[in-house]
């Protein structure tokens, strides 16, 4: 290697963390610009390396339900709406998706949603202490279809040992994908760690409370599969 080779060392590459999402352009509408700038400042939480104390940032104690990389944010805000008794946590990067969920929050009166624009693994990290959630859903997150860019996927070993740690005994995770060698891998990771527990037979039933976004929608009709996993967090250590 040259003296002017600014190429990162081995060592360095195989120690990148692990990052919950991928930073992708997009543009806001201006309904969601006008969202971010009306109603941030009431949802978007700032990201601290500090303990979060979800009962002030809520208003209220009540069962706290992290959401990892929500998009357009159309099944949050139906799951929230669903289930007014639980506060739900909600980590996105990506701007426009931030500002639709904040339209939607701002459109349909939801009062139980905060948002951190931050990496979810932080967030984690940083702000949520161990057996602090009553559940974790990541709905569709990137299959990272390509071989080579499978080791990019979300859902790796030392992900979800993190992941359990930070649930309540008696807590749930909640995984959907539609596609379906990503299911499989999802289904061999998750049933290898040693703190969590399938609830089914393989893949789960679709909850009620986990709505069929227009894309779903349109795949199923395609013929095309949708595999749910739910695991809870066993009961001890």
């Amino acid at each position: 290697m040259s003296s002017t080779d600014s190429s990162p060392p081995l060592a360095a590459l195989k120690q990148r963390p692990i990052k919950t999402f991928v930073l992708r352009a997009g543009r806001m509408g201006p309904g969601q610009a006008r969202a971010m700038q009306e109603l941030g400042p009431r949802f978007i939480l700032p990201y601290r390396p500090e303990r979060l104390d979800a009962p002030e940032a809520f208003g209220r104690a009540a069962p706290l339900i992290l959401e990892i990389g929500f998009g357009m944010g159309d099944a949050t805000a139906a799951i929230a709406l669903a289930r007014a008794q639980d506060n739900f946590l909600c980590c996105e990067v990506h701007a426009p998706g931030v500002g639709a969920l904040l339209k939607r929050c701002g459109e349909q009166g939801i009062a139980n949603i905060r948002i951190l624009q931050h990496d979810a693994v932080q967030v984690l990290d940083h702000m949520l202490g161990e057996d602090s959630l009553d559940g974790v859903h990541i709905f569709f997150p990137d299959p990272w279809h390509k071989a080579r860019h499978h080791k990019r996927r979300l859902i790796q070993g030392p992900f979800v040992q993190r992941l359990a740690r930070h649930i309540k005994p008696g807590g749930y995770l909640h995984l959907a994908t539609d596609w379906q060698p990503y299911a499989e891998q999802m289904l061999e990771v998750i049933s290898a760690e040693p703190l969590l527990q399938n609830t089914a037979e393989g893949y789960a039933p679709k909850p009620d409370y986990r709505p069929l976004t227009k894309f779903e929608n349109r795949g199923l009709q395609l013929g095309h599969g949708v595999w749910d996993l739910v695991f809870l967090r066993k009961q001890g250590r």
